[in-house]
């Protein structure tokens, strides 16, 4: 039952709103001063207030700008006599949600109220999903004491508030979606969409109808008028993950929509304004992607004001515990399992491996793990053979271990079979993937894959097998 609270000093106005919306089913309570009024508003709960504008001692705008200051906020409906409209106006700019005029029809004040009380529902609704929305999103979870992560977690809070264009970079995996969404929950834009569009994974003869949206037949199979992204993102935040892979006749019309705002469908000649933040994200190297011709260096500056690049997980070992001690709480909590151990060895060799699918596959592996272990503890047999035989790349074998032979030693042969051995191990921890192991040697994929011809490496990725 909704409580209504009656501010008026005319008895007879208060007697007659008490009986009509008893009947209406609110429970309702009057007084006869604002004092009064604001007293009881402070210390009891009530869904929505009427307040008579003109009262001796205290009007009822001096009960508003004191609500205000005490950050009481609460719908309001203000009643005031004919022929001083400018005053419940007035009224309304300090917060009051409605007015209505003496002599008034019970049934309007009805409307108003029932109006009012859905409007405030809907706000506090709002309220809480933006609540439970940052606590899905919030920065409890991103992970990890290292540096590098603190540093980007102090870098989201001052940047996150702001309309700024973002850039995220990173390799694939390391939570560049999970920022971005971070960032759009905890900006002023966080009760509208937050639309993601992945470059990579739309046919480049579709992405520009993706985004911009197509008019009732602008090309075979256009049965329909179509809203693209930036129109669903509107007020938004749109998220353009993968924007490298971006075709370059779109990278232009792109680039017309962050300088102008606007931009027509496909088969459109209605120009379309729009409010989007964007946030881009990649895992190539835009700088060496503009000097190669494949990415249009003004967008690349457009989308650059500011950078925000995330580690790859061999960069920041030092979190992988606490990684792990999250996911598998999480894990186990969603599945529905009881929560497992993991042995010593197992943390170890969780901790020397290389991780070329960094964050998202550590997750993954522990889901896995986690749903076909039998037992309530971890040990190293369970764990793909990749991760028992692994040695981190990052800290090789020291050659000081190494001793030169006194009739000496051909040293391109040498450095011939280590780079060889180097490539094998690269291509060993990332399966097969070879720009993941071009990553982890730190070597673009067509230099990788020259090597690998001119060194006759044929790789086939072992068969993983479970304890």
């Amino acid at each position: 039952m909704n409580r209504i609270l009656i501010i008026d000093d005319e008895q007879s106005v208060r007697d007659l709103l008490t009986d009509f919306l008893q009947t209406k089913g609110f429970e309702v309570q009057s007084v006869a001063d604002g004092r009064s009024g604001i007293n009881l508003l402070t210390e009891d709960k009530f869904d929505i207030f009427l307040l008579d504008i003109m009262m001796p001692d205290m009007t009822g705008l001096d009960v508003l700008k004191e609500l205000s200051a005490l950050k009481i906020n609460l719908p309001s409906i203000v009643i005031t006599a004919f022929g001083t409209v400018q005053t419940a106006v007035d009224a309304m700019k300090l917060g009051a949600f409605d007015y209505i005029t003496k002599p008034f029809i019970l049934d309007d004040i009805l409307i108003a109220i029932n109006r009012a009380i859905n409007v405030s529902k809907l706000q506090n609704e709002n309220i809480k999903l933006k609540k439970e929305l940052k606590k899905e999103y919030g920065f409890n979870k991103i992970i990890g004491t290292s540096p590098q992560i603190q540093d980007v977690i102090k870098f989201i809070e001052k940047i996150a508030d702001t309309d700024s264009t973002v850039l995220i970079t990173g390799e694939s995996g390391t939570g560049k979606e999970l920022v971005a969404k971070t960032l759009h929950y905890y900006s002023s834009r966080a009760q509208k969409s937050f639309v993601p569009l992945n470059c990579a994974s739309i046919p480049k003869d579709i992405l520009e109808s993706e985004l911009f949206g197509h008019e009732k037949g602008a090309f075979t199979g256009a049965i329909n008028t179509r809203i693209g992204r930036f129109e669903l993102a509107n007020f938004g935040t749109l998220f353009l993950d993968e924007i490298g892979d971006m075709p370059p006749a779109l990278q232009a019309k792109l680039l017309r929509v962050l300088q102008e705002k606007e931009f027509e469908r496909v088969g459109g000649v209605r120009t379309i304004k729009v409010d989007v933040r964007i946030i881009a994200a990649t895992n190539k190297d835009l700088e060496k992607a503009v000097k190669d011709g494949e990415f249009r260096e003004d967008l690349y500056y457009r989308l650059n004001v500011i950078p925000i690049h995330l580690p790859p997980l061999r960069e920041i070992k030092e979190d992988i515990p606490l990684l792990v001690g999250h996911f598998v709480n999480e894990i186990a909590k969603k599945k529905k399992k009881e929560l497992p151990k993991l042995s010593g060895e197992v943390l170890d060799c969780l901790s020397e491996y290389g991780w070329p699918g960094n964050v998202r596959e550590l997750e993954n592996l522990l889901e896995r793990l986690i749903v076909l272990k039998e037992g309530d503890v971890i040990t190293a047999e369970d764990l793909p053979e990749r991760l028992r035989i692994s040695r981190p790349l990052s800290h090789p074998a020291s050659t000081r271990n190494f001793s030169l032979p006194l009739g000496g030693v051909d040293l391109n042969l040498v450095l011939d079979e280590m780079e060889k051995n180097m490539i094998l191990q690269a291509m060993e921890i990332s399966d097969g993937v070879k720009s993941k192991a071009a990553s982890l040697l730190g070597l673009n994929r067509t230099t990788l894959i020259e090597k690998m011809k001119k060194k006759a490496i044929n790789f086939s990725p072992r068969k993983e097998t479970m304890g």
